[in-house]
């Protein structure tokens, strides 16, 4: 028997070095323009980030140099004055209160509805219950506001009573019955809005969980919440975070809403539920079109300050993600 016609022949040496080629990198039509496409479009995002960060950079020193004041640490927002005087840290204080109280109550809360829509819920309640979480992410900031105004805000003296009489020892909670225009307020109004983004993608991420792992679980005995604590929870760990940061990325920069509910001054309150504060997004939207041009230029330097802010907390999520990559969904 002739060994030649039973033994496959090797491919040819252009055939192998094709190969090599396709396995180094993109080398067909489509790929090479798939590739180029993908680099521009990151190179160009990074251009814009770098344009935009350099526009308000330029425009908060012009502002900056002519500032009376400590522009971090005044009480105080006068740039139609001889001399301006203006400082940030109201607005820091109250965006970071009022995202963190947000934060607080939306996180709980969404991690539970996706986990009963998905783990908890029948069939013919968890596609309704999911489509009204889809349709509340689509209601407009401005909706939400006048909500929040006609009627959050009138039906939040009873919550602040009760708060009063049983934490306003605290002083955090203590309420001097004003109008309930104070930063809960706000908060409670921002969990609102972010709590349909956060469900959703933790709904999805819950979603992707191995079924072999839940089953396992349950081979071992393990009761349905045990399951979730054990398999579910720390597969969609990292995806959780990242639907947070999402959440937290609209509370640090939403406007119309918190504009439409707060009573802003410039000044700290100890408690969350005295009228007075404000943040970032309010105080740009509530004076930028009675603003000169440097009153404009003074506005930009605090939207720096906020567009810092929200560099540095997506780089802290990328960090907690990145040091628990092995839970993430890819690694699974």
């Amino acid at each position: 028997m002739d060994i030649s016609t039973t033994t496959d022949a090797p491919p040819p040496q252009h055939k192998v070095a094709e190969r090599k080629r396709d396995a180094r990198g993109a080398t067909r039509p489509g790929d090479r323009i798939f590739l180029g496409l993908s680099r521009g479009s990151g190179i160009l995002l990074l251009v814009i980030m770098a344009a935009i960060a350099g526009f308000l950079t330029y425009r908060a020193a012009i502002a900056i140099g002519k500032d009376h004041g400590n522009f971090l640490t005044t009480f105080e927002w006068n740039t139609n004055v001889q001399p301006p005087t203006f400082g940030i840290a109201v607005l820091a204080f109250g965006t970071i209160v009022s995202s963190v109280v947000a934060m607080a109550i939306a996180v709980p809360v969404a991690v539970a509805i996706a986990l009963f829509i998905t783990h908890y819920a029948p069939r013919r309640m968890s596609g309704p219950v999911a489509y009204v979480i889809d349709l509340l992410a689509a209601v407009p900031s401005i909706v939400y506001g006048l909500w929040g105004a006609l009627v959050l805000v009138p039906h939040m003296n009873g919550l602040f009573g009760w708060l009063n009489d049983f934490f306003g020892w605290t002083g955090l909670f203590s309420w001097e019955e004003g109008a309930p225009r104070s930063m809960l307020t706000v908060g409670i109004l921002l969990a609102i809005m972010i709590l349909p983004i956060i469900t959703n993608v933790s709904r999805e991420v819950f979603r992707q969980v191995p079924q072999m792992h839940e089953e396992a679980a349950l081979a071992l005995g393990a009761t349905r919440w045990e399951v979730i604590r054990m398999s579910v929870l720390p597969f969609g760990r990292s995806g959780v975070i990242s639907a947070s940061m999402l959440g937290l990325g609209r509370a640090l920069g939403e406007t119309m809403a918190v504009a439409t509910v707060l009573s802003p001054s410039f000044d700290i309150q100890a408690s969350l539920l005295n009228p007075g504060g404000g943040t970032f997004a309010q105080n740009i939207a509530s004076k930028f079109s009675e603003a000169d041009e440097f009153g404009r230029d003074a506005l930009i330097a605090s939207g720096l300050v906020l567009f810092v802010i929200t560099l540095v907390v997506n780089g802290a999520a990328r960090l907690i993600i990145a040091r628990r990559a092995e839970y993430s969904g890819a690694n699974a």
